[in-house]
């Protein structure tokens, strides 16, 4: 397939490396990373579905439903028979779903879920138990892709996240958008284990709600790693890549906040001015922090008590931001190889490619 995209001048050696990936002629490749720096210019192309970026990649790899015929789902009743039906292997999501209750997608092997353009499912509940859009769980070789997850605001009633994978295995979340999560936006926890989120937006677009239960007047904490200190199951899994994410408008925290596992964040934004901390490196988190851009943000880094290690790279870009950007000790090295921008060409490839920005079930590489 043809990509549509131009290569910086600064990328043309990783591009040599994947020739297999790329048809375009070399001499597109003209514009430098300072240039499309300042322009909606993203590197994201329409790729071969094989290749699947970071820890997804591993473990036999992730390949969804991959051409297996689609069901196409309008509303609720649809959506919510498609993902209990395990013959189901690809669900095509067209037009906006209002959810009457939280959707459960267990024990599946081999699915793919992914929206038609602006496709959105939605939540307005904001309540303890009625809250939260999808849970994952117990499910094997997955991918969503290009979807709109929203719910009804940050309201601290101990509720639900938009989504949550609960002891998954090989799931790839790409080019989706995940806004305004009761609880939080997107968590990861219960074993769950070769992850990959890819060209995936986090944002809260409404006020939290204050008042609730749980405690917190604001809420908007959008991705958990590890429900527990305690949970020391939990070891030797949380294998994830966040790749060409953007934490942008009202995140507050959690953007992730990690416990144990090997989290790889790499050529991701983060722009919320609304920030108290960034990531948050918490008991045996071991964090490999890599081109990134931290812009108009407070303390890119925390470091909590019991990380392992934080290594943060020489290439990430800090502008104006208040609080820490140091790392501890050195974390692990990822057994996979990824294109790696450099972070000065990151503002302008996420803005431009990050969130539900395709038209369908197109498979995005870098």
């Amino acid at each position: 397939m043809k990509f549509k995209t131009k290569l910086t001048i600064s990328l043309f050696t990783i591009a040599l490396a994947f020739t297999s990936c790329n048809t375009e002629d070399a001499s597109d490749s003209t514009e430098n990373a300072s240039a499309a720096a300042n322009q909606n210019v993203s590197t994201s192309k329409v790729g071969v579905c094989s290749e699947v970026p970071g820890w997804a990649s591993q473990n036999g790899g992730t390949t969804g439903g991959g051409t297996s015929a689609e069901t196409t789902v309008t509303n609720y009743t649809e959506l919510k028979s498609a993902i209990e039906n395990t013959s189901v292997k690809v669900i095509k999501v067209s037009g906006t779903i209002t959810v009457s209750a939280r959707l459960s997608f267990q024990n599946q092997t081999g699915k793919t879920i992914y929206g038609t353009s602006g496709a959105k499912i939605v939540s307005t509940n904001q309540t303890k138990d009625g809250s939260g859009i999808i849970y994952f769980k117990g499910c094997k070789n997955i991918i969503i892709r290009n979807l709109i997850f929203e719910g009804p605001g940050a309201y601290d009633t101990d509720g639900w996240d938009n989504a949550t994978l609960d002891n998954c295995q090989n799931v790839w979340v790409d080019h989706c958008e995940f806004r305004d999560g009761v609880d939080g936006n997107f968590d990861i926890k219960n074993k769950s284990d070769y992850v990959t989120v890819s060209y995936t937006k986090f944002t809260y677009l409404k006020a939290p709600k204050a008042g609730g239960p749980g405690g917190s007047d604001d809420h908007r904490y959008s991705n958990l790693i590890g429900s527990s200190d305690s949970a020391t199951g939990d070891r030797g899994t949380f294998r994830i890549t966040f790749a060409r994410c953007w934490w942008a408008s009202g995140c507050k925290e959690r953007m992730p906040r990690v416990r144990f596992g090997k989290i790889h964040i790499i050529n991701s934004y983060f722009n919320s001015s609304a920030s108290n901390k960034c990531i948050a490196a918490g008991f045996e988190a071991d964090i490999k922090v890599e081109n990134n851009l931290f812009e108009n943000v407070k303390t890119p880094i925390d470091l909590m008590t019991g990380l392992t290690a934080v290594t943060v790279t020489s290439g990430n870009v800090f502008t104006n931001t208040t609080g820490n950007i140091a790392g501890k000790n050195t974390s692990f090295t990822p057994p996979y190889t990824i294109p790696t921008l450099a972070a000065s060409a990151v503002k302008a490839d996420i803005s431009a490619g990050a969130g539900a920005t395709f038209a369908g079930n197109t498979c995005g590489s870098f």
